[in-house]
This record gives structure tokens, C-alpha cells and sequence, in this order.
């Protein structure tokens, strides 16, 4: 009688922390919640099985009540916010070398530009883009435009 009950408190506490695993951590349906579900189905059933039909209720009830309180804790608590980031990240690109250049400034491309790539302006290698036109390695360009960290650049004639 006691390993029946051992049984049934056993099936039913792993059953309610795989379904709460589930909702919390696992999206969707998936064979943890599933799993859950089978094993609280199982333990209540050997409950009015081994142990009788009143018995079986009062199980069943405890079933309801403890899952209830679960899912309410774990929704209303702040139990899982150390599983949660907190962190967020506010640096950005280009921010710690900013350009120095202006516009009429001149270089020559180092990559092919199509129309992005690569060009040298002051002995330093920065990301530029054409109008719309392809350029090839090596060729001079002069700056036209600088919007944020966008440079635009077209082919010196």
C-alpha cells in the first residue's frame, strides 16, 4: 500500500513539473507536455485502481488543486526571472572608430564595388557604395555623399 502511494505521488509531481517545464520553457506541443499529461493521467488512474474510488477522488482533487496552484505560481511569481536575459545590448556598429572624412574627399577602391565594397581614404579601409554602378579594384572615387555611417562614392572621370 505504501509503495502504491509512493507510486502515485511519484507519477503525478514528475507528470505537473514536465507540463509546467513545458509551458514555460518548451514552445508549442511537444513530447514533454505530452509526457506530463500521460504521467498525471497514469497516477491518478493507478490511484483509484490501487487504492479505491474514494480514495481515487480525493486524489484527483488533489491532482486539480496542486496543478492549479502550480500554474499560478509560476505564471504570477517572479520565480523564473533568473532564468531570464536581462541584459540588453546598446553598442552598435562603427561607433568606436567614427569616420573622418568629407565630402569631395578622394581614394581608390580596394575591393570591386557592386556597388558596395570596399574603398581607402587617408591610409584607412572603409565600407562605401556607388550610386548603382559597378566599379572595379583599383579605381579612384571621390565621396559625394555621407548619410550616418554611408558613404557614397562615384568614380573620378
Amino acid at each position: 500500500m505504501l509503495l502504491d502511494w509512493v507510486t502515485v505521488i511519484l507519477l503525478i509531481g514528475i507528470g505537473l513539473v514536465l507540463i509546467i517545464v513545458e509551458l514555460i520553457f518548451v514552445p508549442g506541443v511537444t513530447i514533454v507536455g505530452i509526457l506530463g499529461f500521460i504521467l498525471v493521467a497514469v497516477g491518478i488512474w493507478i490511484g483509484y485502481a490501487a487504492l479505491g474510488t474514494e480514495t481515487g477522488h480525493l486524489i484527483l482533487a488533489a491532482s486539480v488543486i496542486g496543478s492549479g496552484l502550480a500554474f499560478y505560481y509560476s505564471f504570477r511569481s517572479d520565480a523564473w526571472t533568473r532564468f531570464a536575459l536581462k541584459n540588453t545590448i546598446k553598442s552598435r556598429v562603427n561607433e568606436e572608430h567614427p569616420h573622418l572624412l568629407e565630402v569631395g574627399e578622394e581614394g581608390k577602391t580596394v575591393s570591386a564595388l557592386r556597388p558596395q565594397g570596399t574603398a581607402m581614404f587617408k591610409e584607412r579601409r572603409h565600407e562605401v557604395q556607388t550610386a548603382g554602378t559597378f566599379l572595379p579594384p583599383n579605381t579612384p572615387v571621390r565621396i559625394i555623399k555621407i548619410v550616418a555611417n554611408k558613404i557614397i562614392v562615384e568614380e573620378i572621370t
